[in-house]
């Protein structure tokens, strides 16, 4: 994809900090990271996101996560990570070429993902019902 950054990352035009790469992937440090060692991995056959990615690519992106995150949490001394992947713009997706982030966590670093809230009495039944009408729909 011509426009696409992590494509140009992929074809060598734009730099990038490499700390893994094989013939599906690429994994490179976050420039604008949550803390030191944020690390995206990528599939280097261009898709949007998650729901467009082929499945080949979703198991070469997975298990090389797999094999990145712990090095990652060694190599910076974290304690945890959190993996994370925005599916479009509502959630937060900026560059759209199929990602994860591999974000290092220390005790007390101040980070929170989300709040959460409480369902209404039987929404929780509800929302699973529609979920599932869906799921049934798609295989």
């Amino acid at each position: 994809m011509p426009d696409c950054i992590f494509c140009k990352i992929i074809a060598g035009e734009i730099p990038s900090t490499k700390i893994y790469e094989d013939e599906k992937v690429l994994a490179f440090l976050d420039i604008n990271p949550i803390n030191p060692g944020h690390t995206l991995v990528i599939p280097k056959t261009h898709s949007e996101d998650l729901l467009t990615a082929s499945e080949d690519d979703l198991v070469a992106v997975i298990k090389a996560v797999k094999k990145i995150a712990p090095a990652v949490v060694r190599g910076v001394g974290a304690q945890g990570f959190n993996l994370g992947v925005n599916n479009g713009e509502a959630a937060g997706q900026i560059v759209n070429h199929l990602h994860f982030h591999i974000m290092p966590r220390f005790e007390g670093d101040g980070f929170k993902l989300w709040g959460g809230r409480q369902y209404k009495e039987g929404e929780i039944d509800e929302y699973a019902e529609r979920i599932k009408k869906f799921l049934i729909s798609n295989f």
